[in-house]
């Protein structure tokens, strides 16, 4: 059966990036964040939904919603962006729907990678045999942020705080890979970790994820 991971991790932690390296390795990756835009593209329910609760003025030139004018409505407000949460629909389904049809898709020893900011709290992690998390300290976050996006300190300050720390999700982990390096580092350490996971799987020797106990005692 293929091998599933999931790979999470703050924004600059290099989640993205060690995913299109192992892209490289031959891996069938997918964005969770893409799925979901994805789901209310015109013509599906959601994007009449959407519109019906932020109105006409979240929709772009192009027809499509355009999400940095969304984004501005509910970013900071719960209420708000909870409304978007039930508005958009099935999102859990969405992406467990991908990971499952992997399962039946994916050749024996091939791998799937599902990418997501908030896998670990989404429940995703029940549909995966790994999950694999990107770690980097805040004084580094911010500097790529700064550079990167082109950001101010506060601008960056901010937008990491927006984040869940990586310490919190450590323990739902099954590996934890800390980015601090060089780009360089990063992509040894990737390979290395992956290899090592590949040759497991291929034996049998994968012990069951330790995201399921985490789920256990913490889902609502």
């Amino acid at each position: 059966m293929a091998l599933i991971i999931g790979v999470t991790g703050a924004i600059a932690s290099g989640k993205s990036t060690a995913c299109k390296i192992l892209e490289t390795l031959g891996a069938t990756h997918s964005d969770a964040d893409k799925l979901v835009h994805r789901m209310y593209d015109p013509g599906k329910p959601a994007f009449t939904r959407i519109v019906e609760s932020f109105g006409n003025e979240v929709i772009g030139s192009d027809g499509f919603i355009n999400r940095k004018i969304l984004g501005s409505q509910v970013f900071g407000n719960p209420e708000k962006m909870d409304a978007l949460t039930t508005a958009i629909g099935d999102i859990k389904g969405e992406v467990s729907g991908v990971m499952n049809q992997w399962k039946i898709d994916l050749g024996n020893h091939e791998v799937g990678l599902m990418e997501a900011v908030n896998f670990i709290e989404a429940g995703y992690g029940v549909y995966s045999d790994i999950t694999w998390l990107f770690a980097v300290d805040d004084d580094i976050a911010i500097e790529r942020l700064k550079s990167r996006n082109n950001l101010s300190h506060e601008e960056a300050v901010q937008r990491l705080l927006s984040q869940k720390k990586w310490q919190d999700r450590a323990e739902a982990s099954d590996i934890v890979t800390m980015n601090n390096g060089t780009m360089t580092n990063l992509k040894e350490e990737v390979i290395k970790k992956y290899k090592d996971l590949k040759e497991r799987h291929a034996k049998g020797l994968l012990e069951p994820s330790k995201y399921l106990e985490w789920w256990s005692a913490n889902s609502p």
